[in-house]
């Protein structure tokens, strides 16, 4: 293939309760395909040099935060999520380095409203708790309503993929790690948005219900971002969630039942 994106795949608060099969496939997984790419160049002479686009995350991040996460601001990673998408983002900068493949990691924000049913994300409540009232369905939040987090649609996230396709790598100056452009607001900000959207007997199907884990994880997450390298390379998201709830509405909500 000439371009490979790299999801790698399990999701965060999967990774966390399941210490072996995380870092088995998130990370032994990762640099298991860096090295089948990395032996297809060297079979091939040098010849062959694809592009390799990682979808990393913001879990690469721990606190204490300033009030936005520009984009010199350190990773530390207070996950084991996060440990391995800090780790394969390495890895996939120095196997760059030397020219096995043309490779950069874009860190995406947390990708909402998320179509199809939940997944055992941490981050899956903000999904849920618009995607299942707007469905007729009961969503718990298992979080305080003033938790801030940082959110981009589906949309967005296709877009960011597509655009570093096409990117000029030379233009990272060889930092190939990019925060992602996205919408920081708290949970209260987005039930408001929904509200505003779909009305208040939509937003009774929300129920509040305390999960500690979930707390304790989404606490250890950034919440905002200067993300200025990555809009000054094109990329662009929402300007607000009221615009990512209505995307879902546009893209995904006609074929829910489905």
């Amino acid at each position: 293939p000439d371009i490979v994106y790299h999801l790698a795949a399990i999701v965060s608060g999967d990774a966390e309760a399941n210490f072996d099969r995380g870092w088995d496939i998130n990370a032994r997984g990762s640099w298991s395909l860096l090295e089948a790419l990395r032996a297809e160049n060297e079979a091939s002479g040098g010849a062959y040099v694809p592009r390799v686009i990682f979808a990393s995350s913001i879990a690469v991040f721990g606190g204490p935060f300033p009030e936005k996460i520009g984009d010199d601001f350190l990773c530390a990673p207070q996950t084991s999520y996060g440990a391995q998408k800090a780790m394969t983002e390495l890895l996939v900068a120095d196997y760059a380095r030397k020219g096995l493949f043309e490779g950069m990691s874009i860190r995406l924000p947390t990708v909402c409203v998320r179509p199809g049913k939940a997944n055992l994300a941490a981050s899956s409540f903000f999904s849920g708790i618009i995607r299942e009232p707007l469905n007729g369905v009961e969503a718990i939040l298992p979080v305080d309503d003033d938790v801030r987090h940082w959110h981009a649609s589906p949309r967005s996230a296709a877009r960011f993929f597509t655009h570093a396709a096409t990117l000029d790598l030379d233009r990272l100056e060889g930092r190939r790690s990019l925060n992602m452009p996205g919408v920081s607001c708290t949970v209260a900000e987005q039930i408001e948005a929904l509200r505003e959207i779909a009305g208040e007997d939509v937003v009774k199907r929300i129920k509040p219900k305390a999960d500690e884990t979930i707390r304790r994880i989404v606490a250890g997450w950034p919440r905002n971002f200067d993300p200025a390298r990555a809009t000054a390379l094109g990329f662009e998201a929402e300007r607000d969630f009221a615009e990512i709830i209505r995307i879902y509405i546009e893209d995904d909500l006609p074929n829910a039942a489905a």
